[in-house]
C-alpha cells in the first residue's frame, strides 16, 4: 500500500508543477483580463484616460515615429479606425484607436502624427521610450504592440497586425 501513496504523491506532485510551469507562459495581462488604466497628456496637452473610451471597443497601439514598423503598420489601423468608428459591435458601441507613442521628441511625434494622417483624437506619450511604466504594465518588448479591449475594459485580443484588426473587428459588427 505504500507504493500507492508514493505513486499518487508523484503523480500529485507532476501535475502541480505541470500547471504551474503552463501558468508562467501566460504573458500578462492576458486576453480576458482587464487592460491596465492609461491616463497621459495627449497630443494638445489634455489628459487623456484609456477608461474614459469605456462603451466602445478600443484598439491600444503603442507605437513611435522612430519605428518603421509601426509608421507602415498605422496605415493599417488608421483604414479600420475609419471603416468602423461609426459601427455598432456585439461587444461594444463604436470603435476607437488609444494611440501610445514611446517617442522622446514632442515635435517628431506630433509630424509623425499628422504625416501618417491618424486622425483619432487620442494620442498620448509620457516621452519616456523604453522607461514609460506603461511598458512594464502592458509587460511587452518590442514595437508595434497592441491590445483590442471590448466595451468594459476586457482585452479580447493582442499582436493584431496587418488586416488581422479588420477582420476581428467585421466578426463583431451587428449591424
Amino acid at each position: 500500500m505504500e507504493w500507492i501513496k508514493s505513486i499518487t504523491f508523484t503523480i500529485l506532485l507532476s501535475l502541480l508543477f505541470s500547471y504551474i510551469g503552463a501558468q508562467q507562459h501566460i504573458i500578462r495581462p492576458a486576453v480576458g483580463e482587464m487592460a491596465p488604466n492609461i491616463e497621459l497628456l495627449g497630443f494638445k496637452g489634455d489628459t487623456i484616460r484609456l477608461s474614459d473610451l469605456r462603451g466602445k471597443v478600443v484598439f491600444v497601439d503603442f507605437w513611435a515615429s522612430w519605428c518603421r514598423t509601426c509608421r507602415v503598420e498605422n496605415k493599417n489601423v488608421r483604414q479600420a479606425y475609419l471603416t468602423y468608428r461609426d459601427s455598432t459591435f456585439d461587444i461594444g458601441q463604436g470603435f476607437d484607436v488609444y494611440s501610445v507613442s514611446l517617442d522622446t521628441d514632442s515635435s517628431v511625434w506630433h509630424k509623425a502624427i499628422k504625416n501618417d494622417h491618424l486622425a483619432w483624437p487620442n494620442h498620448v506619450s509620457d516621452f519616456k521610450k523604453w522607461n514609460s511604466p506603461l511598458v512594464q504594465s502592458y509587460n511587452f518588448r518590442y514595437l508595434p504592440h497592441n491590445v483590442l479591449i471590448d466595451s468594459s475594459g476586457r482585452i479580447i485580443a493582442k499582436g493584431l497586425f496587418g488586416n488581422k484588426l479588420s477582420q476581428l473587428l467585421a466578426q463583431h459588427v451587428t449591424e
